[in-house]
Formats: C-alpha cells, structure tokens, sequence
C-alpha cells in the first residue's frame, strides 16, 4: 500500500475527509473596496444636489387683451443656492418669442437675451458689516456701473455712489437720513453743457398725519396723508404747475370700501368701489372721466402675491370695460395665471 503523500492528488474530486485540525487556517475578511476616486466623489455630489435638492415649477400666463402666453420655467439649484429661470412668449402661430435665460444667485446673476446675443451681468458683495458694492456690465455694449453704500455711523444715515463705466463725469451721489434723501448727479441736455441737477424726497409728522415734499426735474409736490381708522384724506399740490388734486379713501364696512380721485386742474374725476368676498375674492367697480369708461372686474387668487400662495395656485381676473359715448363697443377681458410644481 502506499503512502499517502506519493498519491497523485486529484483536483477535480473533494476530499471525503477534511485534513487535520491542526492545519486549518482561520478564515480571511474580503479584501476592502478601492477607495473612490475625487472625481466621483464630487460627481455623486453633484447628482445628489440635482435630482434630491432641485425643484423644477411651470408658470403660464395668458392675457386676452394681447392674446400670448407668458411661459416661465424656474428650477432651483445646488440646495436653493442658486435658480435657473427660462421665460418666453408664445403668440397666435405657437411661436417662442423673446427668451430669456437667467442665472441668479445671492451674489451673482447673469440675463442673457439669445435674440439680441448679448448678456447684462450682476455681482454684489459686502466688505465688512458696513460697506456694499453693486457691480452691472452689459457685454455687447461694453458699458456697467458700480456703486457703493455706506452705512454712517449714526442710525438711518448713509451715502451711496453711483457712476457709469467708463466713467463720464462726476458720479451720481445720494445721501439718505431717516426724513428722507437727497441725490446729486449730472446731466446731458440738450444745446447745455453737463450741468449737475438735484431730486430728493422729504417726509415728516405733522399734526395726525405724514408731509411729504418730492423734488425732480425742477417740479416740487407736496402732498399730505392724513388717517385715522376708517378714513384716509391726501390732498396734493404740484409747484410750478399749480396742479391740485385730493383723494378720499373711506372702509364703509371691514369688507366694502370706496375711494374718489379729483384734479381741480382738469376737472377730472374716477371713484372706485371695492368688496371683498372670501380671502382670495375680489370684486371692483370704478368709473374714469379722463377715458369716459365705466368697468367692473372680479379677482379669484391672491392679486398682489404670487400663483402659489392663491389657491390650486392659479388667480383668474374678469373685467368688463363700457365705454360712455358707445356702450355696443364694450369689451370683456380676462387674465389667468396658473403655476405647476413639477419637482
């Protein structure tokens, strides 16, 4: 018989009997996984913050006085760091007209106008708690502006400077103050050197009510808000125009309201009456002697917030226009803006 070890060992067949104890081995981990490379790291990133953290919405507008579709497509980006907004018109002849591609972000944003080829870059930072830059630069035509506002250091003060690029002349400056604000600049007119010109804005308390002095372009109008709980009284005088008007704004009950505009000047006149239904219905009836129109129209949604705070996010308006001198000719028009979340 021979001896175990001088058998010719076959590969093909288990052994019936396992080999000694002795000389098992302990049983090996796998061997660990490559380590992932920087790149996919950032990729896997990357594809995360745009499939988990981007949300896509639709908006369409259509009004038919103009009879086009407003469309905009909004997504934002890289967890709200930053939004891509596309918007165009669409005619009669389903046609895409004026697009717009815009990339906006907290300190950067870029409009480009695919029609025109051109692109009007922003940028804005801060230098400390105090200092704020504003940075615009229209590519095709190679012109911008910067500006700068200062924080001073009593509260309700500021400065702020302005000037094209390539600069022109002295830059426009504006110093504001909790009454209001004054702004200095120079201007082209015509067969006149540049010349500096001043506008600015007074407000202040007086007796139960706000006056307020506006001044530009030469032309001063003063104007006084007097109002208590149900009842608001602004009479306005224009200088050296001698313009006067007032308007009387007075809440009849917590849902119903009616305002009245007079120009002693023209002799013209509107009144408008307003009735609240619900949170998000509105309905306004008015007349206008300037147009000789009389109108009515009906609000469904929130009118002066966006299409997602309305309801089903869509606001719809009616408005029926009569025209004085020729009732037939009257006009029906309507205006509806609704809003998908697609992500």
């Amino acid at each position: 018989m021979l001896e175990p070890a001088s058998q010719t060992p076959n590969y093909l067949i288990r052994p019936f009997s396992p080999p000694a104890p002795s000389l098992l081995l302990p049983p090996q981990p796998p061997p660990p996984p490559p380590p992932p490379s920087l790149t996919r790291i950032y990729s896997d990133k990357l594809l995360s913050l745009l499939s988990e953290k981007s949300s896509l919405r639709v908006t369409s507008e259509f009004d038919s006085d103009s009879r086009v579709f407003f469309q905009r497509v909004s997504c934002k980006l890289f967890d709200d760091l930053a939004r891509l907004n596309l918007s165009f018109i669409n005619n009669g002849k389903r046609e895409i007209l004026e697009p717009q591609l815009m990339l906006s972000s907290r300190y950067l944003s870029i409009h480009y106008d695919p029609e025109e080829q051109n692109a009007l870059i922003r940028t804005s930072f801060d230098v400390g708690s105090k200092l704020y830059f504003n940075v615009a630069h229209d590519v095709k035509a190679q012109q911008g502006e910067v500006s700068m506002y200062a924080d001073l250091p009593h509260p309700g003060y500021g400065i702020q400077l302005s000037s094209p690029v390539p600069s022109v002349g002295l830059p426009r400056a504006t110093i504001r103050f909790p009454m209001g604000e004054v702004t200095v600049e120079e201007r082209d007119q015509e067969d006149v050197p540049r010349t500096l010109t001043m506008k600015g804005i007074l407000r202040g308390q007086i007796l139960n009510g706000v006056c307020s002095a506006h001044y530009v372009n030469q032309q001063l109008k003063l104007r006084y808000i007097y109002k208590d709980r149900l009842m608001k009284f602004i009479p306005s005088i224009s200088i050296p125009s001698n313009a006067v008007s007032f308007a009387f704004k007075r809440r009849l009950t917590p849902t119903d309201k009616v305002s009245y505009w007079y120009k002693l000047d023209t002799n013209n006149w509107s009144a408008v009456y307003k009735h609240k239904y619900e949170k998000y219905i509105k309905f306004r009836a008015g007349y206008d002697s300037d147009f000789r129109r009389g109108w009515a129209s009906i609000w469904v949604g929130d009118e002066n917030g966006k299409a997602r705070n309305a309801a089903m996010k869509m606001k719809v308006q009616f408005m029926l226009q009569v025209p004085q001198d020729d009732i037939q000719s009257s006009t029906l028009m309507f205006r509806v803006k609704k809003r998908w979340d697609i992500l």
